[in-house]
């Protein structure tokens, strides 16, 4: 398993439960990738070193797998963004709408009044901004979309694709509840914990500060790879775009900004939000506060990969590089470098178990496993 993250970490543990011996290496001092979490030794704050990872899902097996594992507390993520002096929630409710428009508007008089504002001359919208201006109209999409995702992506919102917005729906009641799923919550002692005791197992061996170079592939029976797909081939047709993020810690006496997650929306703020970390373990009580503002940038060859960006000018070098992969014997890409997708936590669960079911399915059968389990 080249990735000590979830995808290494699941599947690594299916194998070795069925009988494999297994060997995850990580190039970092730590499991659990970029979900590691770890207490602040002066607050005692849990602290999510990579920035927030909120587990939400609708997937029961994916939440009796990980409860398996670790103890999940209720947390419900709440959003909260500056924008023109005052405090609004996210995602854009029916709180939003009338705070923001100074209006006392029941839920159907809000739909009417913002189908008003809707560009309905865009019928079949490409862009983000596209999206946002057909569903919102120019004042809501100026002041809580444009900024965030400009200084988010580095890119004007027109030259994203509608489908980033399609996961930020408008709420015509006052839900202040970011995500819809039916399972939500944090990890007691943390997602590092968590990933530990998933790899607690007496066939599976942990070699962490470990670099995998494609050399070592034919060492193994088999190999799970969840670096970046570029990376296994030494990026020798070039670089796939990612996002990366910097993280300006700072710590509080007492409670800085009374909410999790605070969005700035407007460019001329250079962070894209500040989270307050005891915020995100609500049954735990600290007089200190961890906080992290957040900028993000493009990403270096020496940066740690958050985001795939996917724009269109990548597709060529995407549809080579997956070419290549597909064609390799003896090696599965996995998990959101691997695939180059962008996979929330239970998404990659989700498929580390299927992959795991799969390879074992194919050894019974003396075939050989795809490189790809998933379409990239």
């Amino acid at each position: 398993m080249v990735g000590a993250g979830l995808s290494g970490a699941v599947i690594g543990r299916h194998l070795a439960e069925l009988g494999h011996d297994v060997t995850v290496i990580d190039t970092r001092p730590h499991v659990a990738g970029n979900c590691h979490t770890e207490r602040d030794a002066a607050t005692g704050v849990m602290v999510h070193v990579y920035g927030p990872h909120i587990f939400h899902t609708d997937d029961a097996e994916v939440w009796d797998y990980v409860n398996r594992f670790q103890t999940f507390m209720p947390y419900k993520n709440r959003v909260k963004t500056i924008a023109r002096g005052e405090v609004f929630s996210l995602p854009v409710n029916l709180h939003t709408i009338n705070q923001f428009f100074r209006a006392t508007m029941a839920p159907a008089e809000a739909r009417a009044f913002i189908d008003t504002k809707a560009d309905t001359s865009i019928t079949d919208p490409q862009t983000f901004e596209d999206q946002a201006l057909r569903f919102v109209g120019a004042e809501l999409y100026e002041a809580f979309f444009k900024g965030y995702t400009q200084k988010q992506w580095g890119v004007h919102p027109s030259e994203l694709p509608a489908s980033i917005l399609k996961r930020l729906p408008v709420r015509f009641n006052y839900d202040d509840n970011y995500f819809f799923h039916q399972f939500q919550g944090m990890p007691r002692d943390g997602y590092t914990d968590m990933v530990t005791r998933i790899l607690d197992h007496d066939r599976i061996t942990v070699k962490l500060n470990t670099r995998f170079t494609r050399d070592q592939t034919r060492e193994w029976d088999h190999v799970f790879y969840s670096g970046p797909l570029d990376g296994f081939y030494d990026y020798d047709l070039g670089r796939l775009g990612y996002r990366t993020l910097d993280f300006e810690r700072f710590t509080h006496q007492g409670d800085y900004q009374g909410t999790a997650v605070m969005n700035y929306g407007e460019v001329s703020v250079p962070w894209t939000r500040i989270t307050e970390h005891k915020h995100f373990s609500p049954w735990e009580t600290h007089e200190g506060s961890v906080l992290y503002r957040e900028f993000s940038r493009a990403c270096g060859p020496d940066d740690i990969p958050y985001y795939p960006i996917r724009l269109t000018a990548e597709q060529s070098l995407l549809r080579d590089y997956v070419a290549r992969a597909e064609a390799e014997s003896g090696v599965t890409f996995v998990g959101r470098l691997g695939t180059y997708r962008y996979l929330d936590m239970d998404v990659t669960i989700r498929e580390a178990l299927d992959c795991a079911r799969r390879f074992e399915t194919s050894l019974a059968r003396g075939a050989t496993m795809p490189a790809f389990t998933v379409k990239a």
